[in-house]
């Protein structure tokens, strides 16, 4: 029982197979998906494999690297599809200062403009957040959002407490199994299981030992083994509790 909290299958790695793809993967105990959005066209492309899987859901929202691209337009445009079935979060948004794709400016203007958007549609949101975590944070925590997940959590234990504490959750994926993962296990061993969210983030960050393909949700069970292996209990029960704490969080009966 996997719950993908995130990931790309409308991103153009998934071209040739996409459809027999999604529909195996569902087969071999891939039992739900978000896949999340990071731009305007795939708000588009999300919503329309929502639309064609029924254990498929997805996010609307533009990623800290396309923020440039905002404006007044687009967002009353994201707003409309935000209102459309399936969409359960406002996300990829947040802050990203390792690549700078956009200014920072523009990132924070529309960061915050899009997590008004979820607050104005009572929607959790999914958050991207690189070389800003403590900026990341207080702009949230501004915002009056009080559901999300931190997608790919990449900041201290202590962080990821102040964030459980207010009833966010930490998205655990690929990157727990990297050799430099010792942060990303220190959070693991601090927060309680009640608070994580498996992801996989396909096609990106595949996690060891499969680093250098292309990832998918299958590849859910190593992270899963990790967390296992970190917290001393069983991989049915991290299965399990992941997936409720998901469910629970995009409103999933």
């Amino acid at each position: 029982m996997y719950f993908d909290s995130h990931a790309h299958y409308d991103d153009e790695r998934f071209d040739e197979d996409r459809y027999e793809f999604i529909e195996r993967i569902h087969e071999e105990g891939v039992d739900y998906i978000v896949n999340v959005a990071a731009d305007i066209p795939s708000c588009y492309t999300s919503l329309a494999l929502a639309h064609k899987y029924p254990f498929v859901y997805c996010s609307i929202g533009v990623h800290p690297h396309d923020s440039k691209s905002l404006n007044d337009e687009k967002l009353a445009e994201l707003k409309k599809l935000a209102g459309e079935d399936k969409v359960v979060a406002i996300g990829e948004i947040g802050l990203d200062y390792y690549y700078d794709s956009s200014p920072r400016e523009d990132q924070r203007k529309w960061f915050k403009a899009q997590l008004a958007l979820a607050k104005e549609l009572d929607l959790p949101v999914i958050i991207h957040s690189r070389e800003a975590c403590q900026e990341t944070f207080d702009t949230i925590m501004a915002s009056g959002v009080k559901e999300g997940v931190i997608h790919c959590f990449s900041g201290s234990a202590e962080l990821a407490k102040e964030y459980v504490k207010r009833g966010f959750y930490i998205g655990v994926g690929g990157s727990l199994t990297f050799k430099n993962a010792r942060k990303a296990v220190e959070v693991v061993e601090t927060i309680g299981l009640e608070n994580i969210l498996i992801e996989t983030d396909a096609p990106y960050l595949t996690p060891v030992p499969h680093r250098g393909k292309r990832n998918d949700s299958s590849y859910l069970e190593h992270v899963v083994a990790k967390i296992a292996e970190i917290k001393g209990i069983s991989v049915d029960e991290i299965n399990e509790v992941t997936c409720q704490n998901a469910k629970n969080l995009f409103r999933i009966k």
